[in-house]
């Protein structure tokens, strides 16, 4: 079977592509073997000679020459063999050319399918690999389109569609077609129709990222990110530390005049970020996690994990927040239990010394509630 235009298109390929030949002809060997024997009942085994310099390919069924055949279909006797080929010795193929009237056809079809299968796959293999460098990190995209809740993202420059779940979405945000976004990509997911991004707004991480991005000192692992836990559109608590004395850890995120986190908060749609300083000191670092509210005093118990804390009577539903949203926060980056009293309940029950004010107008925190001024 002679086909130049066959080849003359793997050429094309290898030049537009820059995919080998050899990676196609590999695969094709195998798939019309596999067809040839289906096809035509074929027992014995059979080899395809596929020669690029004569534009040929070639189906050949052998037998190998023995001594003594115990399996004619696979073997020919040495006497036998050598009417057919006068050099023929033990141990050599005897191979017999075939060339079925029909097979041309279904080796064209076979070609194609095959040459489609492998194209697909070396793109997924590429985008793959391009991509996997990206997961874990921020990239900028815009919106093709948002179909059963999904948000599916194109990023310019690449063969790679993301794709955003309502898990994934910012609750109070609305994506059109177009919009450009940042994403926090998850992971790589290969589909049938190539390999997905599995992006998401709503991560904890994506936080994380957006202030290595606006914190040099971040970027440069002066100050580290210690914890970040988020209730999606509303709150988000993020703890950091310095690890060098000279570097103001709190200074360097909020940014001169608030201009760093107020960045972030624009791009989390005008979600409330509360900046806390970690601390070893467990009395310390839960009395900044309850941040803004102002806290009067911490008892602990290192055994169940929990912390009892006093507040104002006026800071109470501030501690607690909306349906005990900063409270939870709060346990949840400091991975203490957290019970929130208010200080005439707590003289009320006798819990502590009130009058004791462990951590009162203790520093290191922020509050996203803060107004500062960009002027």
């Amino acid at each position: 079977m002679v086909n130049k235009g066959f080849f003359e298109a793997l050429d094309a390929l290898e030049q537009e592509k820059g995919i080998s030949k050899e990676y196609f002809m590999d695969a094709l060997q195998t798939a019309l073997t596999t067809a040839y024997k289906r096809n035509f009942n074929e027992v014995r085994p059979v080899e395809v000679a596929i020669d690029p310099a004569k534009y040929s390919i070639d189906i050949y069924a052998y037998q190998t020459i023995v001594s003594e055949v115990e399996n004619p279909d696979e073997q020919i006797s040495l006497v036998d063999a050598k009417q057919i080929k006068k050099t023929a010795k033990l141990g050599d193929k005897i191979k017999t050319k075939f060339s079925p009237k029909d097979f041309a056809r279904i080796a064209a079809s076979i070609a194609k399918q095959v040459i489609t299968q492998k194209l697909r796959e070396k793109e997924k293999d590429s985008a793959y690999g391009e991509f996997s460098s990206k997961v874990g990190t921020l990239m900028t995209g815009i919106v093709s389109r948002v179909d059963a809740g999904n948000v599916y993202i194109e990023f310019p420059g690449t063969n790679t569609e993301g794709v955003m779940s309502e898990y994934d979405q910012i609750a109070t945000e609305k994506y059109q077609n177009g919009d450009r976004i940042k994403v926090y990509v998850k992971k790589l997911r290969e589909t049938n129709y190539g390999v997905q991004a599995i992006c998401s707004r709503s991560n904890a991480d994506f936080v994380r990222k957006l202030f290595e991005l606006e914190v040099p000192e971040i970027q440069d692992g002066v100050v580290e990110i210690v914890n970040v836990v988020r209730e999606v559109g509303y709150r988000t608590k993020i703890a950091i530390n310095s690890k060098d004395p000279n570097v103001d850890a709190l200074g360097a995120c909020v940014g001169a005049k608030g201009v760093r986190v107020n960045s972030i908060v624009f791009q989390l749609g005008g979600e409330k970020i509360d900046i806390i300083v970690w601390s070893d000191d467990p009395f310390e670092y839960i009395a900044r996690a309850l941040s803004p509210a102002k806290v009067i005093s911490v008892e602990i118990d290192e055994i169940t994990k929990s912390a009892r804390v006093i507040v104002p009577d006026d800071k109470l539903s501030l501690a607690i927040g909306k349906g005990g949203q900063n409270v939870r926060l709060a346990a949840k980056l400091t991975n203490w239990k957290i019970d929130v009293k208010s200080e005439s309940k707590a003289r009320e029950d006798s819990v502590v010394d009130v009058s004791h004010t462990d951590v009162d107008d203790i520093g290191g925190i922020f509050s996203g509630t803060e107004d500062i001024s960009l002027d």
